[in-house]
């Protein structure tokens, strides 16, 4: 399978380097997704089959409805009890794998452990415009997702035979989501096609599915109910609507880890809604998730206006802002791109 065109200088460095067992440290970026997740647990699977010791850290916890994937409940979690433990197994590696990001500051408090420590850096990852940190770059902005950057590389390196039904769940898990569930414009024969061999490897596809998207909990649920029916706002002059969350009204819907995943989705589903954005407050500091549709490119707007990128139609961005003070420079900032949002 060879439907991504990667370095070949990059492929024959990264082939030189799993050859020989060595001690691996992979990671990859905070409040990781199934992509994140899920690419991760995948390649760990496959290194330890090549005789690597492997330890992977996520600068924070994943939602619950990811804690079924194969190799999770070995995951070092960041977090102020596990600093000193964190910096040991790193200070005891031999390389760092950082995947599904492209910039060190998206490992937040971990990001100087990383950054600092003198080991080689690998990254393979799929989003625009990586930073320079990393000795050998896999970096495919066409990639559906990492997962299949992963699937790719674990085939190009004539791994093929040491992929199994756990790997291959991890793998189609963040396939599956950073496709939309196969309906982004990503979506192509390529994807298609891994997502018919791991089907063919033995992964339940639809228990994977239903693990991840109905799995949800009563207060996730009564919290969706009132995010929808209360916090709604549609901007029909730009075919755009917003969602704004305050730390206390998380706090009163006792939110976890996850409970805000594909919130914006539910905002871009509305008729007419080219733009959907979710700006939650958390951390001393205003998040946003971005979605659009066609060609609004919000990856580019994150990017100018909220420090943030991604992707053409699934961005993030951040503001030492108040939520207050965000949104209304969110909603003076879109007669900016009014041509690309009444064109889409």
């Amino acid at each position: 399978m060879s439907d991504l065109s990667l370095n070949p200088h990059a492929l024959e460095a990264l082939k030189r380097l799993v050859e020989t067992p060595q001690r691996v440290v992979i990671t990859t970026h905070y409040n990781p997704d199934a992509d994140a997740l899920g690419s991760s647990l995948g390649w760990a699977g496959y290194l330890r089959k090549k005789g690597h010791t492997v330890r992977v850290i996520t600068p924070s916890e994943a939602p619950r409805f990811l804690a079924w994937m194969p190799g999770n409940e070995d995951v070092i979690e960041f977090s102020q009890r596990t600093v000193a433990l964190a910096a040991q197994t790193v200070a005891a590696a031999d390389v760092i794998f950082c995947l599904d990001f492209n910039a060190l500051a998206r490992l937040h408090d971990l990001e100087a452990i990383i950054r600092n420590s003198p080991l080689p850096k690998v990254m393979i990852d799929h989003h625009h415009h990586p930073e320079d940190f990393a000795s050998i770059v896999i970096s495919e902005p066409t990639a559906a997702a990492t997962a299949q950057l992963i699937y790719q590389l674990i085939n190009e390196l004539g791994g093929k035979e040491l992929l199994d039904v756990a790997i291959g769940e991890c793998l189609y898990a963040g396939l599956m989501t950073d496709t939309g569930s196969f309906r982004h414009p990503s979506t192509n024969p390529a994807v298609h096609r891994m997502a018919a061999e791991l089907i063919e490897l033995g992964v339940n596809t639809n228990r994977i599915h239903r693990l991840i998207f109905d799995n949800n909990s009563l207060g996730r649920m009564q919290f969706l109910g009132y995010v929808l029916s209360q916090k709604l706002n549609v901007l029909p002059a730009y075919r755009a609507a917003y969602v704004a969350l305050t730390a206390e009204e998380l706090k009163r819907f006792n939110s976890q880890t996850g409970d805000t995943e594909g919130v914006v989705n539910y905002i871009l589903s509305i008729e007419n809604v080219v733009m959907a954005v979710l700006l939650i407050e958390r951390d001393r500091e205003v998040k946003l998730s971005f979605r659009s549709v066609g060609d609004v490119a919000v990856n580019e707007f994150a990017r100018k206006h909220f420090n943030g990128g991604g992707h053409r139609n699934a961005a993030g961005g951040r503001t030492q802002e108040s939520l207050d003070e965000a949104v209304t420079r969110l909603i003076s900032l879109l007669p900016e791109i009014k041509d690309q949002l009444d064109e889409a």
